[in-house]
């Protein structure tokens, strides 16, 4: 029985196979035949379709004809257009640098005075701003930059419609001042208010507030856009170095020398604090605040980069490259080259000092950052450090009190900034020592001969000076009725 079930297993198994086979044969001899020809039969054509609605116009497509029309509108500049609009946006980025410079004068001035005149520091810093914004606006930025006149001096106006020519074009500056005339206005109002900033400092801790803003404001009104038009505005400093021009890039000179030489004739009239100079010998009055102050000094340092840095102007990358780079290594240098000075003399290091140096290298960079190498930045700033502690103690020993330093930092290293451009220049500009040091004596002489009446005036009149017992109380108490610290006000101040 079992062979039997076996010998059908067998035979099914080959049946399976041989169908196999003969299927794939067969399938493989049909393939190799021609295939027979197919009778063509013609189809009927497709109706055709019904004209579809027209699309509506989509936001994007009215977002590229404004697009194409804005860019066709600069003519001659369309092909730059996409620089025009960088350039722009980098002139308002490095306006709101300069703009928190103002909070970094508020704190370093602050935090290397005593206590109980805080408020009233702060409260100087945040009117400066205020009275130079307006100010610029009614009078000063037509006055500084006035154009065609007569070389010396211009009369002020309101600056009217800045967006006359349609605010979008390259119609205002051309490529050398890619933006409009409102950014225009408001980097370089943001300038403006600094003179008066470098003033605040040093008259710190005894100056009536009364006489002093109206000071500040006389002023960044008239004397910082006069003195300014000399220079940036087309006046007669055009005709110094040969002609080439008096250089003086972001205002070593036009800003922080006139600020530093008003300050020294504003010093002079007020005269020192009370208790700094005992007996011929300078007694150090300790600032309240070093955390304060070195958090003032980073945001300057901080907001130097949109000071240097926008008065290139445009977003141009190779001179923006190279001043960024100058003003952060002068800086460097000059806070390393005073904290060393201090140190070696007086076998402690001061931080004071070294915040100053700082400073003092930004100030000697802001002349030259565009046409000095980067190891000329270095040398500039290392000399701008070792000068202003060298200055700081000269004003002492002559009884010249400043409380911040800021005649030292901003009067003396502007003075430096100014010639090292005849001495490091790279680019061939022609500038020599004479023609530089002929315009920042023009500078430092008409800032100290303005500062010296209007200042002396105010004396003669209404009082500069707050008296002697409300400099001691503090002038929180007395300007302003409140303290800074109400619950650490410490026994050695009052």
């Amino acid at each position: 029985m079992m062979d039997t079930v076996g010998a059908f297993r067998k035979a099914g198994l080959v049946l399976v196979v041989l169908t196999i086979l003969v299927t794939g044969l067969s399938t493989a001899a049909q393939a190799q035949e021609p295939a027979a020809p197919v009778e063509s039969v013609e189809a009927p054509l497709p109706a055709a379709p019904a004209e579809a609605p027209a699309a509506e116009p989509q936001p994007e497509d009215e977002y590229r004809a404004d697009f194409d029309a804005l860019v066709e509108s600069q003519g001659q500049y369309a092909y730059a257009f996409e620089f025009f609009a960088l350039s722009m946006v980098w002139t308002i980025i490095c306006t709101t640098f300069v703009f928190i410079m103002h909070l970094g004068f508020a704190m370093i001035e602050s935090g290397l005075t005593q206590s109980k005149n805080t408020v009233n520091i702060l409260f100087k810093n945040t009117l400066i701003p205020c009275i130079g914004l307006l100010t610029y606006a009614i009078w000063g930025f037509n006055a500084h930059y006035p154009g065609d006149f007569n070389g010396f001096f211009a009369f002020g106006s309101p600056i009217g419609d800045l967006n006359a020519d349609g605010g979008d074009t390259f119609g205002y500056g051309g490529m050398a001042l890619a933006m409009t005339g409102y950014g225009d206005f408001i980097f370089q109002a943001m300038f403006a208010a600094t003179a008066a900033t470098i003033v605040s400092g040093a008259v710190a801790e005894r100056v009536k507030l009364s006489s002093f803003l109206i000071f500040a404001a006389l002023l960044v009104t008239f004397a910082y856009p006069w003195v300014g038009s000399w220079h940036w505005g087309g006046g007669w400093m055009g005709s110094l170095n040969g002609g080439n021009g008096f250089k003086d890039f972001a205002g070593s000179a036009v800003v922080h020398g006139f600020g530093g030489f008003a300050a020294l004739a504003c010093v002079l009239l007020l005269g020192p604090r009370a208790g700094k100079y005992v007996d011929g010998q300078v007694r150090p009055i300790q600032g309240h605040s070093m955390p304060l102050a070195t958090v003032g000094a980073f945001l300057l340092w901080f907001g130097w980069f949109g000071f240097n840095g926008g008065s290139i102007l445009s977003a141009s990358p190779g001179p923006l490259g190279l001043v960024i780079t100058t003003t952060a290594l002068a800086a460097a240098a000059g806070g390393l080259a005073a904290s060393l000075a201090s140190w070696v003399s007086s076998k402690k290091p001061d931080l004071s000092m070294g915040l100053n140096g700082i400073l003092a290298g930004l100030v000697g960079i802001t002349a030259n950052a565009d046409i000095v190498s980067p190891f000329g930045a270095i040398i500039i700033g290392l000399v701008a450090g070792v000068l202003v502690f060298a200055s700081v103690l000269v004003l002492d020993n002559l009884k010249i009190d400043d409380p911040v330093g800021a005649i030292s930092v901003h009067g003396t290293c502007g003075v430096w900034g100014i010639l090292a451009c005849a001495l490091f220049d790279t680019t061939g500009g022609g500038y020599t020592i004479i023609g530089q040091l002929t315009g920042v004596v023009a500078v430092a002489a008409a800032a100290f001969a303005f500062s010296l009446v209007v200042f002396g005036l105010l004396k003669a009149t209404i009082g500069i000076r707050v008296s002697s017992e409300e400099e001691t109380e503090g002038l929180d108490v007395g300007e302003h009725g409140m303290e800074a610290y109400p619950h650490f006000q410490t026994a050695r101040e009052n």
